[in-house]
């Protein structure tokens, strides 16, 4: 089996659905947790002189940014091109072409929305000033929540499985799903009136091998 070694912050946030595909399926990886601060100094210490799109570029990680998987020493960016690539490997990217199609759909969707919810969490990361976290609420997150969650509920009010593509999990539930425990823990989601949602929820929290890393995972707003 390859080695892999996870790095991201100490939080769930954009590494968390790979987390969990290797808690389903029994495989060990090295968790590495960095801290803000280590990650401030490696920003300081490794960067490049050049800069691109008026960001700077600094050599420690492919695209100067966490998560990062390494796979047997092979370098993967990006938290989707992460889940995706696990997916595949362990078998839950989709039955064929076309349900893979729209699982990453579904993520895409999902990418869409964390545009606009990372501008909370990370103000509420790095801790920025409250009124500031609460205008980003208000004006940023809440209606961009309101129409991610309108989408998966159309997509869940069509499925006959209970699941977002097909019949059978796919990491579209695992991404959406851990969303979901992010959107309750800061405030932005009522199961009370979401019973669709609450749902989809407690079916994939309780497939087994995710409820046990759930219980046992460190628990985190983000």
């Amino acid at each position: 089996m390859p080695n892999y070694k996870l790095s991201y912050f100490d939080v769930r946030a954009l590494a968390e659905p790979a987390r969990i595909i290797f808690a389903l399926f029994d495989v060990p990886f090295e968790d590495h947790r960095v801290s803000v601060e280590e990650w401030n100094e490696l920003k300081k210490s490794k960067f490049n002189s050049s800069e691109t799109n008026n960001h700077l570029v600094f050599s420690e990680t492919p695209y100067g940014q966490l998560p990062v998987l390494e796979v047997d020493g092979v370098e993967i960016g990006q938290s989707m091109s992460i889940t995706r690539y696990l997916a595949r490997k362990f078998g839950i990217a989709g039955k064929n072409a076309e349900e893979e199609a729209i699982a990453d759909s579904i993520v895409d969707q999902y990418r869409d929305f964390i545009f606009s919810f990372r501008q909370f969490t990370s103000s509420v990361f790095y801790g920025k000033d409250p009124e500031y976290i609460n205008k980003v609420r208000v004006e940023v997150v809440d209606p961009a929540r309101d129409l991610f969650l309108g989408i998966i509920n159309k997509i869940l009010n069509k499925s006959e499985s209970g699941y977002l593509v097909g019949n059978s999990l796919t990491w579209a539930d695992i991404v959406i799903a851990d969303n979901l425990t992010s959107l309750l823990k800061n405030g932005f989601l009522d199961f009370k009136k979401e019973k669709k949602l609450e749902e989809f929820y407690s079916r994939i929290h309780s497939i087994p091998k995710i409820k046990e890393y759930v219980a046992k995972r460190k628990d985190t707003n983000l």
